[in-house]
């Protein structure tokens, strides 16, 4: 397979990883039918391309279908029809994941530039690809509340990548890191007014803000490479699933991934799995089943470099 073209300022340096991401159900009672939907598979992109992709599934279903998604998601739906007590899933990878070029903040175009540039794009081939991510979604409501937050980053002829990036930082510092205070269900409202909740918030948070200026902006899953402290073996299963933001900066700068909850720039230490309008396009796994009497949930992600 030949490898994408870096992305021109690019180095061209790369990482390898494999990713092992299991996830446990078990349940109180016997399911005689369950239901599936996962996005469990990275997605290729010009900074990312996928050597190898395997999902497997205990109990083997009755059904499974692998499609392509509106927003160029692998996504696997899968039936079970026997009765069992316990469902697993197991997506492992390899996949190399390429630099993204130096960052000149200032250098790209004023954001509000790039909004008016968006006004008229409708079809598949001027622009509705981007300008999709404009609405309001599932879990990305606008509000009077983002708008007044985003617009202390967004000052009128800002550069895009300056703003975005401002956004970032401002929302590491005044948002806590706390994975007691929210849930998938707790409303943004709530993590705005609280200022404390997980790496999902902090990009729909993200998301928001650049959608309340009228930017794009899209959610995306994956994960993170950690780092043991020194001196320390990395410990096999401590990673977990990650997510962050992606605003669109004009058609020079093109997507810049953000991190709020790390207040970074996405580099090769991130692994994409997909991506969409919020956390509920593209959910790790979700299922409809009958009968089981609750459950318990388990998940492990071990992402483990290969070569540097």
């Amino acid at each position: 397979m030949t490898p994408p073209t870096p992305l021109p300022g690019g180095s061209g340096a790369s990482t390898r990883y494999r990713v092992r991401h299991a996830t446990s159900y078990d349940y109180g009672e016997d399911v005689p039918i369950s239901h599936h939907l996962l996005h469990l598979t990275a997605r290729p992109h010009p900074r990312q391309r996928i050597r190898r992709s395997l999902l497997t599934i205990d109990p083997v279903p009755a059904v499974r279908s692998d499609r392509v998604d509106y927003f160029g998601n692998t996504v696997t739906y899968v039936a079970v029809q026997e009765p069992h007590r316990t469902f697993s899933v197991i997506a492992e990878s390899e996949v190399e994941v390429f630099e993204p070029p130096a960052l000149t903040p200032g250098a790209s175009a004023p954001w509000d530039h790039v909004r008016d540039s968006l006004r008229g794009l409708s079809g598949p081939d001027d622009g509705a690809e981007i300008t999709q991510y404009c609405f309001d979604s599932a879990l990305v409501a606008s509000s009077p509340e983002l708008l007044d937050y985003a617009r202390v980053s967004y000052t009128p002829g800002r550069p895009a990548v300056a703003a975005a990036i401002d956004l970032m930082n401002r929302i590491n510092r005044e948002f806590a890191f706390d994975p007691a205070a929210t849930t998938v269900a707790t409303p943004l409202a709530a993590v705005m007014r609280n200022r404390r909740g997980v790496c999902q918030d902090f990009a729909h948070i993200a998301v928001g803000c650049a959608r309340a200026m009228g930017l794009p902006a899209r959610y995306v899953s994956g994960y993170l490479r950690t780092l043991p402290p020194p001196g320390q073996p990395r410990l096999v299963g401590a990673d977990v699933s990650h997510a962050w933001a992606s605003v669109w900066c004009g058609a020079a700068a093109g997507w810049l991934d953000i991190c709020p909850t790390n207040a970074c720039v996405a580099n090769r230490d991130f692994i994409t799995i997909a991506w969409g309008r919020d956390y509920d396009d593209v959910s790790p796994a979700r299922g409809v089943l009958v009968g089981g009497a609750g459950h318990g949930l388990t998940v492990s992600v071990d992402v483990e470099p290969l070569e540097d």
